[in-house]
């Protein structure tokens, strides 16, 4: 089917977006004020078109690579990473400030979607109570790593560049008692140079992919496993994917395509030499 029909209704949502002030001149903070339900409502018409079955790869490209698209696909990508971003931090402080230690994640807007990745993922490496797994950009709210120690006992660590965030998720962690058992670093991806590790994950966010994979691939060896989470086909509109040119020196191994709710497709791939 066309994915034509919905040009309009991009538009339309970026218009109700941009009313909400412009954020390259004024930052996220121009939000924050803003009740977040009412950026999710609008979202919630973008997450309907991207998990639309009927347009395949090739159509959704259309909308992907056109120019008049590309200004309305940038601040609805915008405002997508805004929302993630502080429902983990309003989560993770919540977290914190809750007197109920049994105060778990599954409450989190995106509980059932990480469920879904986690599922897909650990099919793309062994991940066990004898490995070492690091994740770069792991956020306030540090939950892939939450998750993959406890369903498999894996060492973790997480690097984040900003240090607020970085001391809210140690802060957190402290409080859940897994501060042994997943470590928060301050870096970005030549932090690596220096650890022990034996799978990395670089999470969909990443930014710059280019520089990011292409330092990647200067302090990684052949043999460990690099898994990135990317969006693909509709669900592109949703955030900038990973392209063919970022990981350039590597070999794609695998693929796994997202189901029900999830967003990320999740992909392995090894250093080539």
């Amino acid at each position: 089917m066309s994915c034509y029909k919905y040009w309009g209704k991009l538009e339309e949502i970026a218009n109700k977006l941009s009313s909400y002030g412009d954020l390259d001149k004024y930052g996220d903070s121009a939000l924050d004020d803003v009740d977040i339900n009412e950026i999710i409502e609008i979202l919630d018409d973008v997450e309907i078109i991207a998990h639309d079955k009927t347009i395949d790869f090739d159509s959704a490209k259309h909308i992907l690579d056109d120019e008049k698209m590309n200004k309305a696909l940038k601040l609805i990508r915008k405002f997508y990473v805004y929302v993630g971003a502080r429902l983990e931090t309003e989560k993770a402080i919540e977290m914190l400030e809750s007197d109920d230690l049994d105060t778990n994640l599954e409450s989190f807007e995106f509980y059932d979607r990480y469920v879904g990745l986690l599922n897909n993922e650990s099919q793309l490496a062994k991940f066990n109570e004898n490995k070492t797994f690091v994740f770069l950009g792991s956020g306030p709210l540090p939950i892939t790593l939450m998750m993959f120690n406890e369903l498999f006992g894996c060492k973790c660590i997480g690097i984040e560049q900003q240090e607020d965030v970085a001391e809210l998720s140690r802060k957190l962690l402290k409080k859940l008692g897994l501060e042994n058992e997943i470590e928060i670093i301050v870096g970005d991806e030549t932090t690596i140079e220096s650890l022990e590790y034996d799978i990395l994950m670089v999470a969909a966010l990443a930014e710059p992919k280019e520089r990011v994979f292409s330092n990647i691939w200067q302090y990684v060896d052949e043999k460990t496993p690099v898994i990135y989470r990317t969006y693909t086909g509709m669900r592109a509109i949703l955030y900038s994917p990973v392209l063919d040119k970022d990981t350039r020196g590597f070999h794609k191994e695998v693929m796994i395509l997202p189901t029900g709710n999830t967003n990320n497709t999740s992909v392995l791939i090894r250093k080539i030499v």
